[in-house]
């Protein structure tokens, strides 16, 4: 790799040699995919969520079964601790919308 195109990934990774530069460019490169795997599940989950709503509505329920969304922020606390509850609420908001 020539010096110049070293120093652009030094600089562009923030990395202080070329060896960590390419490491933490594939490693990016996976976490793109990643991204864009948990974005399509996001969607899907989102359209799961539209059906859920949809059905119970018309069926005379509530939009939102409160019971049910505690549990879902029980099980991301549980398994990513307290910023899954985070995560937990922005996933609600998403699928369901602001109540």
């Amino acid at each position: 790799m020539s010096t110049a195109i070293e120093a652009m990934n030094t600089e562009k990774t923030g990395a202080r040699t070329a060896e960590a530069a390419d490491v933490i460019t594939g490693a990016r490169e996976r976490i793109d995919a990643l991204d864009d795997r948990i974005i399509g599940l996001v969607q899907e989950r989102m359209a799961v969520s539209a059906v859920i709503q949809r059905e119970r509505i018309t069926s005379g329920g509530r939009r939102v079964n409160l019971s049910r969304e505690m549990e879902i922020l029980g099980h991301y606390r549980d398994a990513l601790g307290k910023p899954g509850t985070a995560l937990a609420m922005t996933l609600l908001e998403l699928c369901r919308g602001k109540i």
